[in-house]
């Protein structure tokens, strides 16, 4: 019986002090609250959003990705170019030149280019846009 006196003691002390810690807290926030302006407390209620008006569609201006203005140039696009503009078509050795690529990077542009259906061959080395 002892022992449930002294628990219960011990309990009621916890609690009036821990009542105490609570008290002071609710008084540090209200001197905190009082020292803020009053439009920037947080027990004010937020205003209602205000419904959007639709803005003509002459002032919406129309945005390009960042990739799609920096997207790199493909070795495949490069050698594309220089046969589409040639009229009588390009050689091998035209394209390592104008490209700066390598005899076999070139070939295997051209196969891929071919299989594509985007050039064909109009003699042995010598590529047309199709």
């Amino acid at each position: 019986m002892k022992e449930l006196d002294t628990l219960i003691k011990t309990v009621a002390e916890g609690l009036k002090s821990m009542a105490q810690g609570v008290e002071k807290l609710a008084a540090k926030v209200e001197t905190i609250s009082k020292s803020l302006p009053a439009d920037s407390t947080r027990a004010k209620a937020k205003p209602a959003k205000k419904a959007k008006t639709a803005a003509p569609a002459a002032k919406k201006v129309s945005r390009k990705s960042p990739a799609a203005k920096d997207k790199p140039v493909t070795a495949a696009n490069t050698v594309f170019a220089i046969i589409k503009r040639s009229k009588k078509g390009v050689d091998t050795n035209t394209l390592i030149q104008k490209t700066g690529y390598d005899r076999k990077k070139v070939a295997n542009i051209v196969y891929k280019l071919k299989k594509q259906g985007h050039i064909k061959t109009s003699a042995k080395g010598v590529y047309l846009k199709a």
